[in-house]
């Protein structure tokens, strides 16, 4: 083979986190290369087996340094962005990975002459109390400016094998006394499967989508914070009761959390004031056509997945039977 019959190369920023993983996986199936662009190279071999010999090769980047970007785009006809952050730590704060990267990706991808798929988030907005739907709003302003035929996609939470919010709240359920529905447990969410987001993502790659344009993912059904809580317990077979915990003090708990050094809090002031405004896919992307169903996908329900990776919180794992609950 020539080098002017290769497949397209992709340069997958983020290839190695939760939804990264499952778009390298979806883009090796239709026979694309793929340079994975990671902060940690030695960590992220596991993905090299999704893809023939040779197909996936892992370069390290990061976000917040320029000369990284550049070398990890080199040579791509199309990039895909998957960083994001849900909390600071060190370095890594929001408008340095998810405003100044996404930034830097973009003037990457259009200095190379590469189309771009970013993924963002539904609750982007450049008003928002919270750091990081404020960095997500500027991150999206900055691509269009930059690459006006870029393609971003705004996911509500997103449940997979490898998710934070499903595992998290199934793992706390073992051992805490409750589970907290923060502000009363009313926030509304819209839980897409990482398969359909990966599914999206990979149809931006394949020029399926609509240059500069907006989608909005979500799942079939919207579901408070007290029913995906609920609809978890079902699952792995636990009753614990729920507590409701208000806004503030929720807040003042994760503000104190978050000033412990080395432990992960449970919840972190910015996470609260997202969960103040429902995460759904708004009526104007329904009314434009700008959804999953709109580019021909059949969103996945959760209760057909959630059972297969929370098996392993119940009681007696998979031996636990119906009806069991602890």
């Amino acid at each position: 083979m020539t080098l002017s019959n290769l497949p397209p190369l992709v340069t997958v920023f983020g290839g190695s986190g939760f939804i990264g993983r499952h778009v390298v996986r979806v883009l090796a199936k239709r026979g694309y290369r793929i340079r994975v662009a990671v902060r940690r190279p030695d960590l992220a071999g596991f993905l090299q087996p999704q893809g023939n010999l040779g197909q996936i090769s892992i370069v390290q980047a990061n976000v917040r340094y320029r000369n990284s970007i550049d070398r990890a785009v080199e040579g791509a006809q199309h990039v895909v962005n998957c960083v994001g952050i849900l909390a600071e730590s060190g370095r890594n704060k929001f408008d340095a990975v998810q405003e100044f990267g996404a930034k830097a990706i973009a003037e990457a991808a259009r200095g190379v002459g590469a189309s771009l798929t970013h993924i963002s988030a539904i609750g982007a907005n450049a008003n928002s109390a919270s750091a990081y739907a404020r960095t997500k709003a500027r991150a999206e302003a900055a691509i269009l400016s930059i690459k006006p035929d870029a393609v971003i996609l705004r996911p509500s939470i997103v449940f997979g094998p490898e998710d934070g919010f499903f595992n998290k709240f199934a793992d706390m359920s073992r051992t805490a006394p409750f589970l907290p529905l923060v502000g009363g447990g009313q926030t509304k969410f819209q839980p897409v499967y990482v398969e359909d987001v990966a599914e999206a993502v990979a149809r931006g790659v394949d020029g399926k989508l609509k240059a500069g344009t907006i989608y909005e993912l979500g799942g079939p059904e919207v579901l408070t914070f007290r029913e995906c809580l609920e609809t978890t317990l079902s699952v792995i077979n636990r009753k614990k009761s729920l507590v409701s915990l208000p806004f503030g003090l929720a807040s003042f708990i994760g503000g104190i959390a978050s000033a412990v050094p080395f432990i992960t809090p449970p919840i972190t002031p910015d996470q609260v004031r997202l969960l103040k405004h429902d995460n759904v896919v708004s009526k104007e992307a329904e009314a434009e056509g700008r959804t999953l169903k709109d580019i021909g996908l059949m969103p996945t329900l959760l209760i057909s997945v959630l059972p297969s990776y929370l098996v392993r919180y119940r009681p007696q794992g998979q031996f636990t039977g119906s009806g069991k609950a602890a």
